[in-house]
């Protein structure tokens, strides 16, 4: 067995060095965490080659005293940590005390610093690890730090680094995520001489975003802010209808710091339940304030994963900050129709025959006969429409629909299904006064309600709403009326959705079903809710020993996902028929009603077109 021994210390130094420089984003971060410790309002960063060959960072913070610079580059060299008990309640970025000490072992490192005490600065060079020069130097106060040649030294590490592009897009991404969190500090980002990014420090948290993730994520934000037992959020959400493929967009920032917290993005998924589509996940930059002491942050050395001693109350506190914004800020989508051609604006001829055409064109208006046509010249091209204008019609017009017919078959007899209608709804319906009053125009493709409110014209997708309403129905309800069946039914299931059925056969009569084992896979049902009448027993049991099968059938959670089944299911269909008046009610109901937005997976009730829009398709506005 090999003896063990102490390391030689520039061995130990690039051990501990790999813990906390990985990349030169890394430096990055660590250099500018430290700036803002320092308590910068101005910070620079500027690369060359990705960090590779050049890296430096700016600031103008309080500096570092001349006595002090030679033992910032020792390791565990840290003015941020006094006792053991600071542990407990770390208020700042940094505190281990091993960046600069870590940095300067794999790189060739400058530092240029002076406090607003000293007439002058200080100027310190260290080569892998080893210092060697200090003087005095004139400068600005605050601190530049200048690393060069990262890894020369451990060329085993250099082979691991990306393109010289990667790495700079890895450090954009860490200054972004950083001028995310202080939108008090102004943030320069120069990449190989050429400005990339300036966020003003005017604390203005849209001003970054719309900077830092450009106009169009800007614009689909709405402001979150609250506060739950000690526990602060605040920041931006955006609207249900801007959702992602993935997680992405989310940014979490805790007292600051960016961390990776499972437990805010589950609070705000949550929050975004019965409005986001199935699928898509919500963006946000939301930042997290609590005391000191309720978070670890000293739990890995990239300091992105925290510990919560109260993961409760964080979860409720985002929660209920995203709910109450989407609630307050989130309106119906704009139907944004961008022509790409408007109709009103010639087509252009050739540019050789411009002059010819127009010259002729003079002539005809001065001329009192028309003129002669020239074989030669080529035709003035007509404007293509867009879209074609229906005829003119100037008198009352009802649009009469038929429900279609079987063929008729004298050998079997068809019984015509009657038309489902939605009576729910307008046995509820109160008389809505406005001062915008709503007024039902028709549908088209027998699904899409049209009605006009104010100046906007809004398209309804019939059976969206419908499930919508029905969804709120459900849940407001303390008793679910129940109907008998005159036959009870048979179902046949699969070991695993007779297991998950069977087991909840108490839950599922709070929720209207009355079913009992059967025994051998096969359970019978007795009744239904009223709503599903006519529906397939069969699948619905089916779909609802799935969602018995992803957990507990229990809770408000639980009892949502069997709701939005019920609800899907009973809800009038795109392309069935149904009457102008049953129709009508429905629209009124919706846009009566400005708290219903999406159905219960998150696609859009309705879409809005306003009369500005409308009248820029006609060109009547420019």
């Amino acid at each position: 067995m090999a003896r063990i021994k102490v390391l030689p210390k520039h061995i130990a130094e690039l051990i501990a060095a790999g813990e906390v420089v990985e990349r030169p984003s890394s430096v990055i971060k660590e250099l500018v965490e430290n700036s803002i410790d320092a308590g910068a309002t101005e910070i620079t960063v500027e690369i060359k080659r990705g960090g590779i060959l050049y890296m430096s960072v700016r600031d103008n913070g309080c500096g570092i005293a001349a006595n002090d610079v030679p033992t910032a580059f020792m390791r565990h060299a840290t003015s941020k940590i006094d006792a053991a008990a600071d542990l407990d309640a770390i208020a700042t970025l940094g505190f281990r005390g091993e960046a600069l000490a870590a940095i300067s072992s794999v790189s060739k490192i400058e530092i240029i610093t002076r406090t607003a005490d000293s007439e002058t600065g200080t100027r310190l060079v260290c080569e892998g690890g080893v210092q060697s020069e200090v003087e005095e130097i004139g400068c600005d106060i605050g601190t530049l730090i200048v690393v060069r040649d990262i890894f020369y030294n451990t060329p085993a590490r250099m082979k691991f680094l990306k393109s010289d592009v990667t790495e700079a897009n890895s450090i954009a991404a860490v200054i972004d995520r950083i001028a995310l969190s202080h939108p008090e500090i102004s943030f320069k980002f120069i990449r190989d001489s050429k400005r990339v990014l300036t966020t003003s420090g005017d604390g203005n948290l849209k001003n970054v975003i719309y900077s830092v993730l450009g106009r169009d994520f800007a614009a689909s934000l709405v402001e979150a802010d609250g506060e739950y037992d000690a526990v602060s959020v605040s920041g931006m959400v955006c609207k249900p209808i801007y959702c992602k493929q993935n997680r992405n967009g989310q940014f979490f920032f805790l007292n600051g710091r960016l961390i990776r917290s499972g437990t805010a993005s589950a609070a705000l998924e949550q929050a975004y339940k019965n409005s986001a589509m199935t699928g898509k996940f919500p963006c946000c930059v939301l930042q997290i304030n609590l005391p000191y002491e309720a978070v670890d942050v000293n739990v890995h050395p990239s300091k992105m994963e925290v510990r919560f001693s109260d993961e409760r109350k964080v979860f409720n506190a985002v929660y209920s900050a995203v709910k109450n914004a989407l609630m307050r800020g989130d309106t119906r989508p704009e139907l944004n129709a961008k022509p790409t051609f408007n109709p009103y604006t010639p087509a252009t001829p050739p540019k050789a025959q411009q002059t010819k055409i127009f010259t002729e064109y003079v002539d005809t208006i001065k001329s009192s006969e028309p003129a002669p046509a020239k074989t030669e010249q080529p035709p003035i091209q007509k404007p293509q429409y867009q879209f074609e204008s229906p005829k003119p019609n100037f008198g009352d017009y009802k649009r009469e629909v038929t429900p279609t017919k079987p063929p008729v078959n004298v050998d079997i007899e068809v019984e015509i299904p009657k038309p489902q209608t939605v009576e729910v709804i307008e046995d509820k319906i109160e008389e809505i006064i406005e001062e915008k009053p709503i007024r039902y125009i028709g549908y088209a493709f027998d699904t899409y309600i049209i009605a006009e409110c104010g100046e906007d014209v809004y398209f309804i997708d019939k059976h969206a709403a419908h499930e919508r309403l029905l969804y709120e129905q459900l849940k407001s309800e303390q008793e679910i009326e129940i109907q008998d069946l005159l036959v009870p039914l048979t179902v046949k299931l699969t070991k695993e959705e007779y297991s998950a059925i069977v087991a909840n056969l108490e839950s599922l009569m709070k929720y209207g079903f009355d079913v009992d084992d059967f025994g051998n896979g096969t359970v019978v049902v007795r009744a239904i809710p009223a709503m599903l009448t006519g529906s397939d027993i069969n699948v619905m049991l089916t779909e609802i020993a799935e969602k018995c099968m992803q957990g507990n059938f229990t809770g408000v959670e639980r009892m949502d996902d069997i709701f939005h089944t019920v609800a899907c299911k009973a809800a009038i269909k795109g392309g069935q028929y149904n009457t102008d008046k049953e129709l009508e009610v429905l629209a009124k109901r919706i846009l009566g009603s400005s708290d219903i937005m999406y159905c219960p997976h998150g696609r859009p009730v309705a879409f809005k077109l306003t009369k500005k829009e409308l009248e820029k398709q006609f060109g009547r506005l420019g």
